[in-house]
């Protein structure tokens, strides 16, 4: 019988990838692939590749019972402004409603098609649907788009006008399209546009993916089911997730929270997880982390995708080491190729250093080099850069260039800042990663890359004399400014989350705790944590015993932890939510507003008994459509009442939960 799963997890750096028996609960094989930034598959097939040949002939593929992937994916594609060319169409919607949506600000390139229609509060129809408008409208727009959002006022009361434009839409093309009544449940009607129009924008990457994924599977004769983590910690089956993909945002901190769980075997706690770009902060209460009940972020602007509530900065192990003006170390938030790593792909640059230090000029700028990630040929440029930016990445390779031979002019500073936003481009430099294998704290890469480097930072800012006698002490104190940055930023955003306080990162008592101090004149300063800290993530054991010490907490650093978000989509539960809302109408009587043309009901008991049994129906049934066992099901119910009123009588609006967890079946 099968009873192993593999999880697989795409980092800034490495695409992790484990084997769990879950009968045992044991993890028993973990193996790591470059993440390849260009084109993610790549780096997936690999870390599925290595996880397997690393069990050998004592794990038939056959015994494989379900693949579950953490991906980047969406946030970065919506980060990066990547995906098909889009269409949102709008149905009722005010001119202050258009703006309220952000929606030529954030996807400018979008078509917008407004039209008449849309719904009342109480699931009434405000007005007809403009179909001659909407098919005037899709004619003129031809084949100029990819993809459609369709968001129509009170949708989530009544969602015909958006199902009834689909339809029109499937008319005129086969291309996807996503209503938001399907993707939330929230009555924020220009969120939900947002919403819906970030989905659509990226189906057709996350169906690649996939598509990518099933044939490595195949490939390797893994007949498994395909599930991906979303964003509250959840898995669901790949084929549900093509159409939602939007839910995907804050997939990998999920599935870390999930993993961190089940190997420190801790219910309360605070968990860090530290990669090679972010660094990710949640608060876990009874195994669970809380919900953003506000909507996940992506791209800068808010969604009504229900994910985990973490905090996550740009401080990771490849976060740029900078100067400033008063010779003090600073760690950028953007992610750089560590030159240890660099060095290790590519021997010849260590070459390059070298002759860069002994002609003692530009030593800064001489550890930059610029290069396209890898894969980059296979994912292809995206239709909205224009022609100078495609002519500049021509010129580029994966085969790592001096910066300042390929960076000349101005403008192109400003264009290489922007294909790096974009995931287009990638610069190498010194990093935590470089400091920590310099102090010996990390051994996988280049240790003469990073102490040159170290030594050519520090040189070029007059940190180490030019005729040093002791220069290894010198790097070593160097590269020891570097790792106690590192540590005093880790530190501020775990003071930061556990006290629900945004602190100054300059407040001097803050500031004494993180920079290790302890006194403030004669003030002596100390933090005691009430819960534990679990820090998971790669860099995770070099830094945050320091990081454990520093903020006098009990750190766990359980095995495995350089995997966890891997483990936590490997062991990843379903689970479905399903929100029915009743509500009163003026006449009397109540409204149940469900998928399609809401239902009345004379009293409240009759459609409060109703919406227990529609919701739960429809948990349990999609619960079963992704692979998941009959699990029980819980309810809550929140209701809204009139004062001093018997409860047939008082109510006034409710909403009704019905959510079900359940544990994917072997296929």
């Amino acid at each position: 019988m099968k009873k192993y799963n593999i999880g697989i997890d795409t980092g800034g750096t490495y695409t992790d990838a484990v084997i769990v028996d879950m009968q045992s609960h044991q993890v028993i094989a973990a193996a790591k692939s470059l993440t390849t930034k260009g084109h993610l598959e790549i780096g997936v097939s690999n870390a599925l590749d290595a996880v397997m040949q690393s069990v050998g002939d004592s794990l038939g593929a056959e015994q494989i019972s379900l693949v579950s992937l953490s991906t980047t994916l969406a946030t970065n594609a919506l980060v990066e402004g990547a995906g098909s060319s889009v269409a949102a169409i709008l149905i009722g919607f005010s001119d202050d409603m258009l703006q309220r949506s952000q929606l030529a600000k954030a996807i400018p390139d979008a078509q917008i098609l407004r039209v008449d229609g849309g719904h009342q509060y109480d699931g009434k129809e405000a007005c007809e649907l403009d179909e001659a408008a909407l098919r005037a409208g899709l004619e003129s727009l031809g084949d100029k788009v990819d993809a459609f959002s369709v968001s129509a006022t009170y949708s989530v009361r009544n969602p015909d006008h958006e199902m009834r434009a689909r339809q029109i839409v499937a008319e005129f093309s086969d291309k996807p399209a996503t209503i938001s009544s399907e993707l939330s449940d929230g009555l924020n009607g220009p969120l939900r546009a947002l919403t819906a129009t970030f989905n659509v924008r990226i189906v057709s990457l996350i169906l690649n993916l996939v598509e990518s994924v099933g044939n490595a599977m195949s490939s390797m004769g893994i007949d498994a089911p395909l599930m991906i983590v979303k964003g509250d910690g959840s898995i669901a089956s790949a084929d549900s997730v093509i159409s939602r993909p939007i839910e995907t945002i804050l997939s990998g901190p999920a599935a870390s929270v999930i993993g961190a769980n089940f190997i420190a075997n801790l219910n309360d706690f605070i968990i860090s997880d530290v990669g090679g770009t972010t660094t990710d902060v949640a608060i876990v209460k009874k195994g669970w982390p809380a919900i953003n009940e506000k909507g996940a972020m992506a791209g800068g602007y808010r969604t009504l995708v229900r994910a985990i509530d973490m905090q996550t900065i740009g401080l990771g192990g490849d976060s740029e080491v900078l100067i400033n003006h008063k010779g003090q170390v600073k760690l950028g938030s953007n992610r750089i190729v560590p030159l240890s790593l660099l060095c290790h792909r590519f021997p010849a640059i260590l070459e390059r250093l070298q002759s860069s230090l002994g002609e003692g000029m530009g030593l800064a700028r001489a550890t930059r080099f610029i290069m396209l990630p890898e894969g980059f040929e296979a994912s292809g440029l995206p239709k909205s850069l224009s022609l100078a930016d495609r002519d500049f990445v021509a010129r580029l390779s994966q085969q790592p260039r001096p910066y300042d031979e390929v960076v000349v002019h101005a403008s192109d500073r400003a264009r290489v800042e922007r294909l790096i936003d974009r995931g287009l481009v990638q610069v190498s430099g010194l990093t935590p990663s470089d400091a920590a294998h310099a102090l010996g704290k990390q051994s996988q890469w280049s240790l003469q890359a990073a102490r040159l480097g170290c030594l050519m930072i520090a040189r070029a800012y007059s940190l180490i004399a030019w005729n040093d006698e002791e220069l290894d002490a010198g790097i070593d104190q160097f590269a020891n400014l570097v790792f106690e940055a590192m540590v005093a930023k880790s530190c501020y955003l775990i003071i930061n989350q556990l006290s629900g306080i945004n602190f100054a990162e300059d407040d001097p008592l803050i500031k004494t705790v993180t920079q290790g101090d302890g006194r403030l004149n004669d003030l002596s300063i100390s933090l005691k944590p009430s819960i534990p800290l679990v820090a998971v993530g790669g860099p995770a054991p070099v830094f945050y015993p320091r990081v454990g010490e520093r903020l006098h907490i009990e750190t766990v650093i359980p095995e495995h932890a350089d995997v966890a978000n891997a483990i936590g989509a490997a062991i990843g539960h379903i689970k479905i939510r399903s929100v029915i809302e009743i509500t009163r109408s003026e006449a009397g009587g109540y409204y149940l507003h469900q998928a399609g043309t809401p239902l009345f009901f004379a009293d409240s008991t009759q459609a409060l008994e109703n919406a227990r049994r529609l919701a739960s129906e429809d948990a349990s049934q999609r619960a079963r459509a992704m692979g998941g066992n009959s699990a029980e099901i819980n309810l809550a119910i929140e209701r809204i009442d009139l004062p001093n009123m018997n409860l047939e009588t008082s109510l006034i609006s409710a909403t009704v939960i019905a959510e079900c967890l359940s544990i994917p079946e072997p296929s």
